[in-house]
């Protein structure tokens, strides 16, 4: 069935009567921008809207159009915020989705409607796999990807044993998975808390202390982020159990987290400090523009989408009814990404390099993220063999 469905989306894009091309480019952007968690949604959109100004709020000599929907980080809102903007506002491309759990349960939408869906963070396993889409484009990663960078820098370091901690939801098993495909070292336990709800995570820190195991590996994005990483330093564990992690340091959290952040490594596809022309320009004009923040991997994966949408609608001219040359044009990955050169694998997941950041304090004296080495190179995620396309 799940063949089927991949199967029923290329036959579409090949047979499908080509669909009318408005006067502008319309975008609907699917996040969370209310809760604990708006901030990662907030860093989104102001990165999209950077990317737009750069490209002179115009795509293919028409103007565009973003209408934002705020998914509340629950599926079944994310769903119908996707039906109401592919049905109602007939979108030309669909970008956003934080989670993995919002974006699954809107993905047939996008699909049956034929409309191009670009995540700009959310990498479900299904989607690099059997539910791999023609009409699906990530800028981000898939969920294993960096973890399984992270098992490999513990490797190297002589990790022996691990405890795993992270969210039981789609994301939460992904990552997970990703920091045992590649640790080889034991896994001394493995818990699994309530998303999004549970922020006390005090019984499993003493489970994972209590296991025996010489370290701990957790994903925590956002505020759950903050709030681990802070009880972990309160229960007197960074001494004992070095902490290792995905996801959960970042610059939207390291405000909250401050000084109990350093020498807690983390992996990542993009960090601040990459020194391409692209990245410092954005990285200069986010916080030109935005001068009470700055800019995560999440806002620069947001950078990218626009610049993916901004390939494939110039390379038809603004003509958004031709959807296979829109899509051959975004298999080439023809742009300039923050993150530098990468490739699309034929799952439309990136091909790329992880590398290990850590915290800082900067000039000023702020803290921020450091490039420390590059873990990985040319990655690819380990279910594109998985996917129908080839």
């Amino acid at each position: 069935m799940r063949t089927a469905f991949w199967l029923a989306g290329a036959a579409a894009l090949v047979l499908a009567n080509p669909a009318f091309a408005g006067d502008t480019i319309k975008i609907g952007f699917v996040s969370t921008f209310s809760g604990p968690t708006a901030v990662i949604g907030n860093d989104m959109r102001n990165s999209f809207e950077l990317a737009l100004d750069h490209l002179g709020r115009k795509m293919g000599g028409k103007p565009v159009e973003v209408i934002y929907e705020d998914d509340g980080q629950k599926p079944d809102v994310g769903k119908q915020k996707t039906e109401k903007l592919v049905q109602s506002d007939k979108v030309d491309f669909l970008v956003g989705y934080i989670w993995s759990n919002v974006l699954l349960a809107s993905l047939k939408t996008a699909v049956d409607s034929q409309t191009f869906l670009i995540s700009a963070n959310a990498g479900p396993s299904q989607l690099a796999g059997e539910l791999c889409s023609p009409y699906v484009f990530s800028t981000s990663w898939q969920n294993d990807q960096t973890p399984a960078a992270m098992g490999l820098y513990m490797n190297a370091n002589g990790v022996k044993s691990v405890f795993l901690i992270g969210p039981n939801y789609a994301a939460g098993k992904d990552m997970l998975a990703g920091l045992k495909s590649t640790f080889k070292g034991e896994v001394k336990g493995e818990e699994y808390t309530v998303w999004p709800s549970q922020l006390d995570f005090s019984a499993e820190l003493a489970k994972a202390r209590a296991s025996g195991a010489e370290s701990i590996f957790v994903f925590y994005p956002g505020a759950a982020g903050a709030q681990f990483l802070n009880q972990y330093v309160q229960a007197g564990m960074k001494s004992t159990m070095p902490l290792y992690t995905a996801f959960t340091v970042d610059e939207t959290t390291l405000p909250l987290q401050k000084e109990n952040a350093f020498g807690v490594p983390g992996a990542q596809e993009w960090v601040n400090d990459l020194p391409n022309e692209q990245n410092k320009k954005f990285v200069a004009d986010y916080r030109a523009k935005y001068p009470s923040a700055r800019p995560s991997y999440y806002g620069a994966q947001a950078y990218d989408a626009a610049q993916l949408i901004n390939s494939a609608v110039v390379a038809v001219g603004g003509d958004t009814a031709k959807k296979d040359a829109m899509k051959a044009e975004m298999e080439k990955a023809n742009f300039k990404s923050l993150r530098g050169a990468f490739k699309y694998g034929n799952n439309h997941i990136p091909i790329q390099n992880f590398y290990l950041q850590d915290v800082v304090k900067g000039a000023g004296g702020e803290l921020t993220l450091k490039t420390v080495a590059t873990i990985v190179t040319d990655d690819q995620d380990r279910f594109h063999d998985k996917c129908p396309m080839k």
